[in-house]
């Protein structure tokens, strides 16, 4: 029989292997040898990738897969388990039949990046119950509809079939997951008492309008389901018996699955205490600090973490008491604060043509932004991008502002929402900085670039480092200072108070998780120490609870960016390059941050070569 190329390659990796084993000497190959070995590698990667992804239906709708297309994935205690030995499988393998010398310095990196992630896999498995599955901003009740609305598309009858039948499938995954809050609660893991009002009310407005009451307005799945049905060129027959079959399948699946569902939150809210911290959780601090270094890809404290968040508060502060003083502004900070948040000059009017008007104005920033991509950039994605507002069914707990990324294949393309629910939680003066962040040239660059990118695994295109992502974006917040814009001083107030915010977050996540901050205590020190509205706040802080570690990502990132442009800059003076500098940090995709200082580091080395090479 024919051997398959890969089946080649694979052989070649293993004698590559072979020779690691046998010789206590490094072995010198060849460059074919190493291209050879590297593609073997590449096409493990890839072996074990599509081997993850048919274990997830709903990962491959999100890749734009229709492969299961009418199922959801398996949330139970026994595919968590069956996870892990795969994963230290895959460590095994990686650590014993791979010689990295015989890698090319690409391949190189994957690999380390490889083994790096199945190591934190398997020691973050002991904390696996250690997180809210239903919260008060995500989880499987919010991500049904959600998923099935921004999801699954409808291109053809049986796409709508499929749809019918993961309606009928969430009673299932639903039982898994009121297994898991059980085994949780049992570890002593139970969300706090605010969470389930929040959560209850979400999963009852799913059941709001046809087919669950006599409401003229459809519910939200209904009103999706129809409107992509009415879509297609179907005979009348086939359209009606498919709307049937979904309303039968949202009143006898959907319905009792989200009762079943209140009903074990009404329940265990009666045993949920007002305790917010990650200190009440059985080893507490270790989780956290075990958290921390996820999430920041740096060995920082949760101190350090704290009293750098102090000191940018500080700084951050000062230049905006220069602002205000710019402005001819009479008073102190917190007046000013004050001023911002009240003055409706600052505030597009609580209509829905406000709202519109809101959203053609963050359209036109973001093409705007589009036509001067070139200052800052050698390469741009080929995705488009668009500006949509967050759906009603989710608006309510939604965060203010959030990216999704493009399909792959390229049928859906990236898009940066807003959130319209409270107008006044959306001033003008922070929409420059918003829109940037969360679209151009912040999180858009940084993620479609990364899923297309060549000659790198799937797992490293589609993979992230919260402190990459999100230290990007609010970086990407600041560059475009640099370029003129914010020259209104308004909007660059508007910026400082953005990257505030992150600061602050560097200070209430830990004050919460280690210095047993209550939700009042954290609320406060952002209402007294930004301009934001208490709305925000109280999400923020919120947020925190139910997200150990997630926001200090932001600031950390950000700051090592900043961090290392100043080193490229100092050390190769006139022939440093902005636009290849943002190259080096988004070539390879999302990295951790000490993995990011060494492409940086080899960048500017390569650079000072190259001078000393034309100066010979």
């Amino acid at each position: 029989m024919k051997k398959s190329l890969q089946t080649i390659a694979l052989t070649a990796l293993l004698v590559f292997a072979g020779c690691k084993e046998d010789s206590k000497e490094t072995k010198t190959y060849t460059p074919e040898e190493i291209a050879t070995a590297s593609q073997a590698m590449n096409d493990w990667f890839q072996q074990e990738w599509d081997a993850e992804i048919a274990l997830s239906p709903m990962f491959q709708t999100y890749l734009g897969d229709k492969t299961d297309y009418d199922k959801w994935d398996d949330m139970s205690k026994e595919a968590e388990e069956k996870s892990l030995e795969r994963t230290k499988a895959r460590l095994a393998y990686l650590k014993d039949s791979v010689d990295v010398s015989a890698l090319d310095e690409a391949t190189k990196l994957s690999y380390k990046l490889a083994v790096q992630q199945q190591e934190d896999e398997i020691a973050d498995y002991k904390y696996r119950l250690y997180n809210y599955p239903i919260n008060q901003m995500f989880g499987t009740h919010s991500q049904v509809p959600s998923f099935l609305i921004n999801m699954h598309q409808i291109t053809d009858k049986s796409d709508a079939e499929a749809y019918v039948a993961r309606l009928n499938a969430v009673g299932p995954m639903f039982d898994q997951v009121i297994e898991g809050l059980k085994e949780r609660e049992a570890s002593g893991i139970v969300p706090p008492k605010f969470v389930f009002p929040r959560a209850i009310e979400s999963c009852k407005n799913i059941l709001t309008g046809l087919p669950f009451d006599s409401s003229k307005e459809p519910s939200a799945l209904l009103g999706d389901f129809t409107s992509k049905l009415d879509r297609l060129e179907l005979a009348d027959d086939d359209k009606s018996t498919l709307l049937k079959n979904a309303e039968k399948a949202l009143l006898n699946a959907v319905k009792p699955s989200y009762d079943k569902l209140v009903s074990f939150l009404e329940e265990q809210s009666e045993r949920a205490t007002t305790d917010h911290g990650a200190w009440k959780f059985p080893e507490g601090d270790a989780y956290f600090n075990n958290a921390l270094a996820r999430t920041t890809t740096t060995d920082m404290t949760s101190d350090e973490i704290h009293e750098l968040g102090l000191a940018e508060v500080k700084r951050i502060h000062s230049e905006m008491t220069a602002i205000k003083d710019k402005v001819g502004f009479e008073g102190s900070l917190q007046d000013f604060f004050k001023f911002m948040k009240e003055d409706k000059q600052f505030y597009y009017p609580d209509t829905k043509a406000g709202r519109e008007e809101y959203m053609e104005t963050a359209t036109k920033l973001i093409d705007s932004m589009k036509s001067r991509l070139d200052e800052l950039f050698l390469r741009k994605p080929k995705a488009d991008m668009i500006v949509k507002a967050v759906e009603p069914f989710r608006e309510k707990s939604a965060g203010k502002a959030f990216y999704q990324a493009p399909a792959l294949d390229g049928s859906r393309p990236g898009t940066y929402y807003a959130n319209m629910y409270d107008i006044m939680a959306m001033p003008k003066y922070q929409m420059e900085a918003l829109a940037y962040h969360e679209g151009i040239p912040g999180h858009h660059m940084e993620r479609a670039m990364s899923q297309e990118l060549e000659n790198i695994p799937m797992f490293r295109k589609m993979g992230g480092y919260t402190a990459y992502t999100e230290g990007w974006g609010l970086y990407t917040e600041f560059i475009p200072k640099e370029m003129g814009l914010y020259s209104d001083p308004y909007s660059d107030f508007g910026r400082l108070a953005m990257e505030l915010w992150r600061a602050c977050r560097l200070v209430v996540d830990t004050g919460i998780h280690t210095k047993k901050w209550t939700r009042e205590e954290g609320i406060k020190y952002y209402v007294d120490n930004t301009p934001n509205a208490e709305s925000d706040a109280v999400k923020m802080v919120e947020r925190h609870i139910v997200m150990p570690s997630q926001a200090t990502a932001y600031k950390v990132g950000m700051n090592k960016i900043l961090e290392l442009r100043a080193k490229a800059k100092t050390q190769l003076d006139e022939k440093f390059d902005i636009r290849e500098f943002h190259d080096v940090i988004l070539v390879n995709g999302a990295l951790p941050l000490n993995v990011l200082e060494d492409m940086v580091d080899e960048y500017i080395s390569k650079k000072q070569r190259d001078k000393t090479e034309i100066l010979d």
